[in-house]
């Protein structure tokens, strides 16, 4: 079972799929709505509890049209306040069973509407400020076919140059990545990953004169755990802990933030943005199952993965969704094929358009922006937040 929050654009769209046709729509929706949940996967026999317990609190469910098949899971939208929906849940816990995990679920959901992020980002001895301004995640890729700058850092004295660099230009994090996660990238073997990085790693960690804390991209536990043995103190996983299940009890033993990216293999959703925020949650349960505490949750809605072009500007148009968790925002959009694509450019070439998008993101809610031109984007990101962060 599965509850997701509606944002109130998407309540149409949900009911549509439920089978209603468009008066009954425009009369459901016509309601003064304040909160709107889809619920996925009711069992059958516990839906006479739900119509009642929604009834008695005077909020509003619509379900799926009843299937002649029994014991057949049903889909259903419910709205109300804050107030209705908590004693839903509550009146659902009570009767134990089904019953009682789908109200312990939707408790959940509601929950993260009011969920406050950590001022602080902690990053072994490195305490970074959340909401006060945007960070600035500089990317630095040790490999030999990233699709922008493959082959550019790949050796060592030229990897520890654009650290330093990019440090100097206003970096607040330099993430590391031995594997291009390009479309059509190879995979790359954790030996191989392992030689392009540690190294990197571990020059950086001896030099004083470096201060900046270090993120690694890789969604290998192996990787993960040599990472964090030579000083790495943070994780970023751009397939949010599914493809190696292993590495989510690395990151919990080392007590470092993570990062989880939406990534799938199919562009083929029911519903763009609720099937990814419950994919998200997916990736969310796997970190709270490993042991590691929300405050060291960051989430990504993976720009460019899984997603064509006009997905990933629906996801940029939605942004406040994914913001709507209760955990910071992770924006990656540096020279991406979306910008790409819209503007008819080659990699080499997508400056101002990354710019637009960093600069949409953090109006949006984007704590962190992940970014191959620090420079130019730690300007753009200076400015915006003196717009946007009065």
């Amino acid at each position: 079972m599965q509850a997701i929050r509606l944002n109130l654009n998407h309540v149409r769209k949900e009911l549509e799929l439920l089978g209603l046709n468009k008066t009954a729509i425009n009369r459901f929706a016509s309601q003064n709505i304040t909160h709107a949940f889809t619920l996925r996967g009711i069992p059958e026999a516990i839906i006479p509890f739900l119509e009642n317990e929604v009834s008695a609190q005077k909020a509003a469910a619509i379900f799926t049209l009843k299937s002649n098949r029994p014991f057949v899971a049903t889909n259903a939208v419910i709205t109300g306040s804050e107030a209705e929906l908590s004693a839903v849940c509550n009146s659902l816990k009570e009767k134990g069973g089904a019953a009682a995990s789908l109200g312990q679920i939707l408790h959940n959901s509601l929950y993260k509407l009011y969920r406050q992020k950590p001022r602080e980002l902690k990053l072994g001895k490195h305490l970074l400020p959340l909401g006060e301004k945007t960070l600035i995640m500089g990317i630095l890729n040790v490999t030999p076919d990233s699709f922008t700058d493959g082959g550019q850092f790949d050796q060592l004295e030229s990897a520890l140059v654009q650290a330093h660099k990019m440090a100097q230009d206003g970096a607040d994090i330099i993430d590391i990545g031995g594997e291009s996660t390009r479309p059509g990238s190879k995979k790359v073997p954790a030996d191989d990953e392992l030689k392009r990085i540690i190294p990197v790693i571990t020059a950086l960690k001896k030099d004083c004169s470096f201060k900046l804390p270090l993120s690694v991209d890789t969604y290998k536990a192996e990787v993960a755990e040599q990472a964090l043995d030579a000083g790495v103190e943070m994780l970023n996983d751009v397939w949010g802990f599914k493809e190696d299940r292993a590495i989510s009890r690395v990151a919990a033993r080392y007590g470092v933030p993570v990062c989880l990216m939406h990534n799938r293999r199919s562009m083929d959703y029911t519903d763009l943005i609720p099937d990814m925020l419950a994919e998200l949650e997916e990736s969310i349960e796997l970190a709270h199952r490993a042991g590691i505490d929300d405050t060291r949750i960051i989430i990504d809605p993976g720009i460019g993965f899984g997603k064509n072009l006009q997905q990933n500007l629906e996801v940029m148009h939605h942004l406040q969704d994914f913001c709507n968790l209760g955990y910071p925002l992770l924006l990656g959009t540096s020279r991406k094929s979306m910008i790409g694509k819209t503007l008819e450019l080659p990699a080499e070439e997508r400056l101002e358009g990354t710019a637009a998008t960093v600069a949409y993101g953090i109006s949006a809610g984007a704590d962190i922006v992940r970014v191959h031109d620090v420079l130019q984007m730690h300007r753009v990101a200076v400015m915006t937040d003196a717009m946007i962060r009065r």
